[in-house]
């Protein structure tokens, strides 16, 4: 199966930045600063990205309904969008997401009895899927070649996106729930008895569990004219979810775009310093280049390790190291982009940093920080989960990226800088989410 995705398919994204070198500085501002500037930005193959194409509204709203509604959950309890909450940005503010069982939204968010964290920290979907190489945090969908044979994916889906979107409902702790869950009404949860092996199965049985309600066969009837709703399959609804995720979440409109389609005003004299230092002096851009600074790549960033761990490496994370034939990428994560990065705390696979401040002062000294880092700083529900012993911290280093294993040397002046920059990259209208959410779905179950 190849997942065909046109090149980052968005209107101005082959704007090269490099175009802006042309562009004189800023009037009363240092004359050398503009030039440096662009002069670093055009090496690592950074762009202005325009708006996402317009999308089938059919789709738009079937997906929509898909994504606020929690019967694609085993228990009835747990939307996607629960985990990736409107007013948090599309994510859920914890350092490890909780799936079902959990009560509580946010923040605030809470395990339900006997049932332990999601291993992993749910990455916003603000700007997900289109452009990006690499899907989850280790990787294991791209929009180059086929899925893992493993994972079960149709070999017809349009976009890495809607493979994305095929996933949650198979996993226990995410969506799909234990073997003897009863669901919120207090009957049994038939999606938890099928064995892990059997996706098609799951997949059948929570179509089976939308096409049992009228309002869901009208929409899918709107957005598959001419298919009967005994031919439509889980691989329809993901592929709706992925076109309201691109229509509702591509925010893409920063100052940053703005300076690179040569307004030398769009930024400040502090996110233009912090901007030099991404490009050059601090290195981040070896990792988080493109179009969307980052999403690439994997990178072995020296974080502390906490959580029940993944796999054969639990309680551990190996991150892309747990895929076959990936040794050599242990503790390595996918770089996350970076835009709209303000609004998306906490930060790295595991949230274990929860702010922009601490990640940069992180990256000035990995080892240092690897070293002393405090799990008091970690909200009290996952404490216990950190793994801090010098094993662990020893086997982290061993791998650690060579372009980490020496301090950057930053002032505190420069690691305010950075800061500043990265702030440039939020979209004003990623800051409030709260109008894709709809005010009911089909299913009548509570939005949240």
């Amino acid at each position: 199966m190849t997942i065909h995705v046109r090149p980052l398919c968005l209107a101005a994204l082959v704007v090269a930045a490099a175009a802006c070198d042309e562009t004189p500085p800023t009037e009363g501002f240092p004359p050398s600063l503009d030039a440096e500037l662009r002069r670093n930005i055009g090496q690592w193959g950074v762009a202005p990205i325009g708006p996402m194409a317009p999308q089938d509204p059919a789709l738009v709203a079937l997906g929509q309904a898909l994504m606020f509604d929690k019967i694609l959950s085993g228990n009835r309890d747990i939307s996607c969008a629960t985990c990736h909450e409107p007013a948090l940005h599309a994510t859920d503010g914890l350092p490890l997401a909780i799936g079902t069982g959990g009560t509580g939204v946010g923040a605030a968010r809470t395990l339900g009895p006997g049932r332990s964290f999601v291993p992993r920290n749910a990455p916003s979907l603000l700007n997900s899927g289109i452009g990006l190489f690499y899907i989850f945090w280790d990787g294991r969908l791209t929009r180059f070649g086929p899925p893992p044979p493993d994972l079960g994916l149709p070999l017809d889906l349009p976009n890495v996106l809607a493979a994305q979107a095929m996933m949650p409902v198979l996993n226990r702790r995410e969506m799909r729930g234990e073997v003897g869950d009863v669901d919120v009404f207090g009957n049994a949860n038939e999606l938890a008895q099928f064995s892990d092996s059997q996706p098609d199965a799951i997949w059948r049985a929570v179509m089976q569990r939308l096409v049992a309600i009228p309002e869901y066969v009208r929409l899918f009837n709107a957005a598959y004219p001419g298919v009967p709703a005994s031919s439509l399959r889980f691989r329809d609804a993901a592929v709706a979810i992925a076109t309201f995720q691109m229509d509702a979440l591509m925010r893409t409109a920063t100052p940053f775009d703005r300076y690179l389609r040569h307004d030398n005003n769009a930024l400040s004299v502090d996110e233009k310093r912090g901007g030099v230092l991404f490009f050059g002096q601090a290195r981040c851009a070896s990792c988080h280049s493109g179009p969307f600074l980052g999403g690439q790549s994997f990178s072995n960033s020296g974080v502390p390790q906490l959580g029940p761990g993944v796999g054969k490496g639990a309680p551990l994370d190996l991150g892309r190291g747990e895929l076959p034939n990936n040794d050599f990428y242990k503790f390595a994560f996918r770089v996350p982009p970076l835009r709209n990065v303000e609004l998306t705390a906490p930060y790295f696979h595991n949230g274990s940093f929860a702010t922009l401040e601490s990640v940069v002062a992180h990256y000035n000294d990995v080892p240092k920080s690897l070293r002393s880092f405090d799990p008091a700083t970690l909200p009290e529900a996952v404490r216990s989960s950190y793994h801090g012993d010098l094993v662990t911290i020893d086997s982290l280093m061993s791998t650690l990226d060579f372009r980490l294993r020496d301090p950057l040397l930053l002032t505190e002046a420069q690691q305010r800088e950075l800061v500043a920059f990265l702030k440039s990259l939020t979209d004003p209208a990623a800051r409030d989410l709260t109008g894709i959410a709809p005010a009911s779905v089909p299913s009548g179950l509570p939005i949240q």
